[in-house]
């Protein structure tokens, strides 16, 4: 469930802090009861910009497979080893 907080709440910087670890979810901060900010941890945000780029990276693929552009896997595999063992 996220949480809402009004911008008043944070001067107790300590008690955010706690909360954005605890839930690992961000923490929605209104002003004059609209939406203003979001606040979380550093985990919390590394965690979900990976989450991002690996769909974007499964969507690039699907991409590539509609559009035919793929090479058969024993040809993958020997350019692979070509690069990194030879």
């Amino acid at each position: 469930m996220p949480q809402i907080i009004p911008i008043k709440d944070l001067r107790n910087t300590t008690e955010i802090s706690r909360k954005c670890h605890e839930t690992n979810e961000p923490i929605f901060v209104t002003k004059n009861g609209y939406g203003d900010m979001v606040l979380m941890s550093m985990a919390t945000y590394e965690r979900d910009i990976a989450r991002t780029e690996l769909l974007y990276k499964i969507a690039e693929g699907e991409e590539d497979l509609k559009n035919g552009n793929v090479i058969e896997a024993e040809s993958a595999l020997k350019d692979l080893r070509k690069e990194f063992f030879d």
